[in-house]
């Protein structure tokens, strides 16, 4: 039975990451992955170039049921730092939009750069290695298809339910509500929707179609583009406020963000045009050919009263679409829930019940927006941990 000083669940961003840094301190670390590769999650991300942080962050861009919780890790290791990082080992990358950084040629940079990183600080990493039970009396026990290991502090870096294609798994949360831990409800996050049976069929028919938009649920509000599938909405936006949005309810679409449509309705009573053919000039000409005919009844513009052009503009500038699900965890970039953050440090990430439990990166109830801020969230959170291990 080998003792290490710690041993980190989960050959993720955050797991890597920690455990860099706890080797650095002089830690005796060992990563345990299950899936044959580290970092998959990584690899794939940003179509392959990995969005590895976004430049702006703000503990504003998190969802928590506790939004301060984010803001120690997030001010003691930033975006700047991690882009240190990336400059030490010559990764070329830039700026997309909004902040968010991708490496200029391909995401197995961050990987390579993690495990170079892990080299230097003495990490042994096994792939292939499925943890089968964990207890704790003095020590944490680790039991695994590789033989039993020891260890005085233990990380979970195990992720969300995310992508299962990957291997994601619900083991953090099994060793979290193990030790009695509480959990808040997981869901998919970042998610594309998918239209209800009754919505119109037409609608499924624009797959592909892709138009700039405001999207809105509650308090929250986006602006980027949005895109048709073949099952409903997806795009930047969409992703974005399904992270706020609560299943059955209605989604607020302002197809028209920079115009009144009611003024410009208005200033062409008189134009001898369909009201469809008008708004194409607004619109890609396929949605606005079925936004027409399904939603607002097209007709020459000058035959609408006053009320229905008013009733036509309301809809333009907020459409409002009901959905009943999305397309899972399957298409899910993250899970939103998990280990209450009421359990752990700020500081440190340890469990308030368990000395020596940490829980970092995904599994924790802190959930980032689209853009590079869960990598983000995955470098400080391990970060923090790392420190104290």
């Amino acid at each position: 039975m080998q003792k290490f000083d710690v041993i980190v669940i989960g050959a993720g961003a955050a797991g890597l990451f920690c455990a860099i840094e706890a080797g650095k301190r002089g830690r005796k670390v060992l990563v345990l992955e299950h899936n044959a590769q580290v970092g998959r999650k990584i690899i794939i991300s940003g179509g392959g170039r990995c969005n590895f942080t976004n430049i702006h962050t703000k503990p504003e861009n998190f969802i928590s049921q506790n939004p301060h919780f984010c803001k120690s890790a997030l001010a003691r290791y930033t975006p700047q730092n991690f882009v240190e990082l990336v400059k030490r080992h010559h990764i070329e990358f830039y700026e997309k939009k909004l902040g968010q950084l991708f490496c200029r040629e391909s995401s197995n940079q961050i990987v390579e750069m993690l495990l170079d990183e892990c080299r230097k600080a003495r990490v042994e990493i096994r792939s292939n290695c499925l943890v089968k039970n964990v207890s704790k009396n003095d020590l944490f026990e680790v039991e695994t298809n590789q033989g039993k290991f020891i260890c005085e502090s233990l990380v979970i870096a195990t992720g969300g339910l995310s992508i299962p294609q990957l291997g994601a798994t619900d083991f953090g949360y099994r060793i979290a509500k193990q030790f009695g831990l509480k959990i808040f409800e997981t869901r998919p996050a970042l998610v594309p929707f998918v239209f209800q049976n009754d919505f119109p069929e037409s609608f499924k028919k624009l797959a592909g179609v892709s138009l700039d938009a405001n999207i809105s649920f509650g308090k929250a509000s986006f602006r980027e583009n949005i895109l048709f599938t073949h099952k409903g909405l997806s795009g930047p936006t969409v992703l974005q406020i399904s992270s706020y949005w609560k299943r059955g309810e209605s989604v607020e679409i302002d197809l028209l963000p920079t115009k009144n449509a009611l003024e410009i309705l208005q200033n062409s009573r008189e134009n001898k045009k369909e009201l469809a053919n008008f708004l194409s000039e607004f619109l890609p000409n396929r949605f606005a050919s079925v936004f027409g005919e399904t939603i607002v009844k097209s007709k020459p513009l000058k035959n609408y009263s006053e009320s229905e052009l008013a009733n036509i503009a309301e809809k333009l500038h907020a459409w409002q679409i009901p959905f009943s699900e999305t397309e899972g965890y399957k298409k899910a970039e993250v899970t939103l829930g998990g280990v209450s953050t009421d359990e752990l440090s700020s500081k440190t990430m340890e469990s308030k019940r368990v000395k020596g439990l940490y829980f970092i990166g995904e599994v924790v109830d802190v959930t980032g927006w689209l853009g590079g801020y869960n990598f983000q969230w995955a470098w400080s959170s391990g970060f923090a941990a790392g420190q104290f291990v």
